[in-house]
């Protein structure tokens, strides 16, 4: 009896693996609803300090598609309410890229109960990990991808067919290739904690890479806004980069005892 009294007293786990403890359903509910809030209270902070240099960001997002636009070309807009909108939402993108880190702290702090000690210690890597793969991915789309498309539509500009194109159009375009690349940019975040979690390995990754590519390929060809496959390849090219860096980051992080099984996959 006495040792079935003490077999119940034991813990779950050892002292240092033990979670915070179990929360109810609504408990999680009412979590998850302050982690909203706050989050959108970064939001609405961060919008408001965009506001404050709105000029100078719509400049700044708009300057991709003016430099790359056919000579004689411009954005028009033909709503009354189209460039007021354009200005809200860039100020609400604008809020949410000041306000990242504050949002990825929430949603660890909304995982981190049902974590254990020693997985808890990953809370600076994921914050920092996805918010350079946030920033990342929005700079690439920026600077290389999206005024490269428009340098694209733009070469059928002709004495036939002026290109004029909507100021609407444009962003909605600039928008959803931004978000895409944000998360494109968060492959290699999602492999570190694969890795450090011992889900794989970098020989997994490597010897997989054929199909990977493939697959990536299949997903350019999905979010590509043009069939050609030079625009496929240039949407796939980061993703491809962004595999390989993973490779390198799990190989990186995973146990001692498995890189030797994994190198011995490399040299397969």
């Amino acid at each position: 009896m006495n040792t079935a009294l003490a077999y119940r007293l034991l813990p779950d786990d050892n002292g240092d693996e033990l979670r915070d403890g179990k929360m109810g359903f609504l408990e999680h509910l009412d979590e998850l609803r302050v982690r909203i809030i706050r989050s959108c209270i970064a939001v609405a902070v961060g919008m408001i300090v965009a506001f404050a240099f709105i000029d100078r960001i719509v400049t700044f997002v708009l300057a991709p598609s003016r430099r790359m636009l056919p000579p004689g070309a411009r954005l028009i807009y033909t709503e009354p309410g189209e460039a007021f909108g354009l200005y809200i939402q860039v100020a609400l993108i604008a809020g949410v890229l000041l306000a990242a880190p504050l949002i990825m702290v929430q949603v660890w702090r909304f995982i981190a109960p049902g974590l254990y000690a020693k997985e808890k210690k990953l809370a600076i890597p994921f914050v920092l990990l996805t918010t350079v793969g946030t920033l990342a991915g929005a700079a690439f789309s920026h600077y290389i991808l999206f005024p490269y498309l428009i340098a694209f539509f733009g070469t059928f500009n002709s004495p036939d067919l002026a290109f004029m194109p909507r100021l609407e159009d444009v962003f909605d375009l600039y928008t959803k290739m931004l978000l895409g690349m944000c998360v494109v940019f968060q492959i290699p975040t999602f492999a570190f904690f694969l890795g450090k979690m011992r889900l794989v390995t970098a020989g997994f990754l490597w010897r997989h890479f054929k199909y990977a590519v493939l697959i990536i390929f299949i997903v350019a060809a999905v979010l590509t806004p043009t069939a050609d496959p030079w625009n496929q390849t240039i949407f796939a090219a980061p993703m491809v980069g962004l595999y390989l860096v993973s490779i390198l980051i799990v190989w990186l992080v995973q146990p001692k005892r498995h890189r030797s099984t994994a190198d011995s996959a490399v040299d397969e």
